[in-house]
């Protein structure tokens, strides 16, 4: 386990405060416990309501301390070269008088071979300790882990297990994210739930995992069911994304082929960005994680960063997955104003895109180009970055038609070639409003809506390519001067400049 060596380097190194983050304790202490075992150190915890205790075999006899500025006393003051785990010492980050003393105690500790850590669950360290201390951060459990908490809970009397080889993997699977305290209760409550722990508590792992996800805040699940039939236009795109659809197989691996980073989606507002991720996780059938960068932003010192840091490495934990991240540009518009926080964010964000290995495929969204930093769009953070125009005439048709479609309505029974001629200017969700302002119209009156409805219905709008003229012409000036690729095919633009109406299957 990569944490365990690097514990195990950091206690060779006579690092004498570490702050240990977690909000596992007990699955920390066991490793932190083999650490110690392996390389024969004791290893003795203090917390205020059972004071010292021995972690490992140790003969001699322990201090006695109620307090945290009492057992620090004690720590300087005993012989032991061992490792202290202190609980819950977070709790005095305010206090000036305890701040003082840790600082003092780990100072002096650079002269023996005791080495202090702390466990708590946020990086929030007061400023005074930062030079003292090295942060590191327990990671969530792997799937040998969670198998293992599988196996234990299989073995309890009455518990029922119906399992194949592969219903197990895709079990095990569906609980990576979660905290093994947390994998164990869903278990436990798909058994009794079921009477039987089978392949059908996956959808209720899922589920579960969809909860608690949420509950982080910055992070939210969901469950996707988008297809790209529910996606009109985008052929290139589209096609893309197919052609990337077994990226994450082992299958791909074993060809050589890398798992792909991200796409940009860039564009008019209401054009489908966001409906084109949730279409992705429905494609490829992989989690849909948005995160919500807004979020991440707390009042503390350093804790902005921290869950910013948790955020990512949930992500990559419940990896392979599709990680959206919806209208960058508000998320960063303090203008600098927030002491540098955004920056330091985004710095974050940015350097896990560049550097991350897990199969966690971005899904970027924006509207105002303008407000993105440089950095952020060049390649190695991006596999591509597609724009998304106005719709096309062969777009307006497609478009028109699935969303009569999603609404239980025959297209063959309207004409459709009209309504795209006249929703020229138009963006998706502009014409999806049209179609249902017209049905209102034909509901109120109890009849079908008609063409004359919808027809009606575009007329009253103002599109955004009229409200906004001068916003979206400078979007469109963006694409032709080549700095990303068209979602559209480059056919039907050439249709569309020609005036030729491309018919479509209705």
């Amino acid at each position: 386990m990569a944490f365990a060596k690097e514990l195990d380097i950091y206690l060779r190194s006579r690092f004498t405060l570490i702050v240990l983050i977690t909000s596992e304790e007990e699955r920390a202490l066991q490793t932190v416990k083999d650490v110690c075992e392996h390389s024969q150190r004791p290893c003795i915890t203090w917390d205020v309501a059972d004071g010292f205790q021995s972690l490992t075999q140790q003969k001699s006899s322990l201090p006695a301390a109620k307090d945290p500025l009492t057992a620090l006393d004690q720590i300087d003051k005993v012989e032991t070269n061992a490792l202290f785990v202190l609980k819950d010492f977070h709790d005095c980050w305010g206090n000036a008088q305890f701040k003082r003393k840790l600082r003092s105690v780990a100072q002096r500790l650079k002269f023996t071979k005791k080495s202090m850590v702390i466990t708590c669950p946020t990086g929030q360290l007061p400023a005074e300790l930062k030079d003292e201390a090295v942060i590191i951060e327990f990671p969530l459990p792997k799937e040998p882990e969670l198998d293992l908490v599988l196996e234990n809970l299989a073995k309890t009397p009455g518990v029922k297990v119906n399992l194949t080889k592969l219903g197990r993997e895709k079990l095990v699977k569906a609980a990576l994210g979660l905290t093994a305290s947390q994998s164990q209760r869903v278990f436990a409550k798909a058994i009794v739930s079921n009477g039987v722990l089978d392949e059908r508590d996956i959808d209720l792992v899922m589920a579960e995992k969809k909860q608690i996800i949420n509950e982080s805040q910055a992070l939210e699940f969901f469950s996707v069911q988008e297809t790209p039939s529910d996606v009109g236009g985008l052929g290139l795109l589209k096609d893309w994304l197919r052609l990337r659809e077994r990226a994450f197989t082992q299958e791909a691996q074993d060809y050589g082929l890398p798992a792909p980073k991200g796409i940009a989606l860039i564009g008019i507002p209401g054009t489908g960005k966001s409906l084109t991720a949730k279409m992705i996780g429905g494609l490829w059938r992989l989690p849909l994680l948005r995160l919500d960068i807004r979020a991440l932003f707390g009042s503390l010192v350093g804790e902005s960063e921290a869950r910013t840091r948790k955020a990512l490495e949930l992500a990559e934990t419940v990896a392979p997955c599709i990680l959206w991240i919806d209208e960058l540009e508000k998320a960063f518009s303090s203008g600098g104003l927030d002491g540098g926080v955004s920056t330091r964010v985004f710095g974050t964000i940015l350097t896990w895109m560049q550097e991350k290995t897990a199969p966690c495929f971005v899904v970027a969204t924006a509207n105002n180009i303008s407000q993105l930093p440089p950095e952020l769009l060049r390649k190695g953070r991006f596999d591509e970055i597609f724009f998304l125009d106005l719709p096309t005439l062969a777009e307006r048709q497609e478009i028109i038609t699935v969303h009569l479609r999603k609404r239980n309505r025959f297209p063959q029974e309207l004409d459709i070639v009209n309504l795209a001629m006249a929703s020229e200017g138009y963006v998706g969700a502009e014409i999806e409003q049209a179609i249902i302002d017209g049905m209102y119209v034909g509901f109120n009156q109890g009849r079908e809506v008609t063409t004359t409805d919808i027809l009606t219905a575009l007329k009253r709008q103002v599109p955004l390519s009229v409200s906004q003229k001068e916003v979206i012409g400078n979007l469109r000036d963006w694409l032709r001067e080549g700095r990303a690729q068209s979602a559209s095919f480059e056919e039907i633009h050439q249709a569309e400049q020609a005036f030729v109406p491309l018919q479509l299957e209705i």
